[in-house]
């Protein structure tokens, strides 16, 4: 699964500046809202979403990251609290870097700085899009927008051989809509030809 965070530090290298990895359980929070950005995090195993919520409860999930991945990082720049949770989605083992010791290590590897600022631009870029998509009232419109994101990262072009790794629910709460519109919509998807569900699974 390919998300909007591209950045994989070699973690002979974290460790080498001084991360520890950490092990978490399913859903286990590893850092909320409101919290000091202190550190670098990366995902060695398992899988972390990102998220907040409304004033009524409302769940919304910016991102769902999974092995060899990063996030958080751009606070660690703004000197900023976190504006999202970051919760583990299964038992996972995270990385973490302090702030201190990672400006060390890119400081000293500026090829990092350069591959992270592309990751920066990828991140701007699927913000851009899905905000232009969540702006419409059509629901297809909204579930185009994200899958053709998602399937950008995907090295084949091909047709409907590509697995959207999300759960019916995860889909309702990064695009914002009903889970049963969601459903209904993407049954209405197959049938005009944009998508196969075989088995549950969603193929784009």
């Amino acid at each position: 699964m390919k998300t909007i965070s591209c950045m994989n530090i070699d973690e002979n290298l974290l460790y080498s500046f001084g991360a520890e990895g950490r092990d978490y359980k399913n859903r286990e929070t590893i850092f909320k809202e409101g919290d000091h950005a202190l550190y670098y995090f990366q995902i060695s195993e398992g899988k972390v979403k990102l998220n907040n919520y409304n004033e009524d409860g409302k769940e919304f999930i910016h991102n769902i990251l999974g092995k060899k991945q990063s996030f958080g990082e751009a606070m660690l720049f703004l000197s900023q609290d976190y504006p999202i949770n970051a919760v583990c989605l299964e038992a996972s083992r995270i990385i973490r870097l302090p702030k201190n010791n990672f400006f060390e290590m890119i400081s000293q590897h500026p090829d990092l700085s350069l591959e992270m600022n592309a990751c920066f631009s990828q991140e701007i870029y699927y913000k851009l899009k899905m905000m232009q998509s969540l702006a419409s009232q059509n629901p297809m419109q909204r579930l185009r927008g994200l899958l053709d994101y998602l399937k950008s990262y995907h090295n084949d072009d091909c047709h409907h051989c590509f697995h959207i790794a999300f759960t019916r629910q995860q889909i309702a709460n990064l695009t914002g809509l009903r889970v049963e519109t969601v459903i209904r919509t993407l049954k209405k998807m197959e049938k005009e030809g944009h998508i196969t569900l075989q088995d549950r699974k969603i193929l784009y």
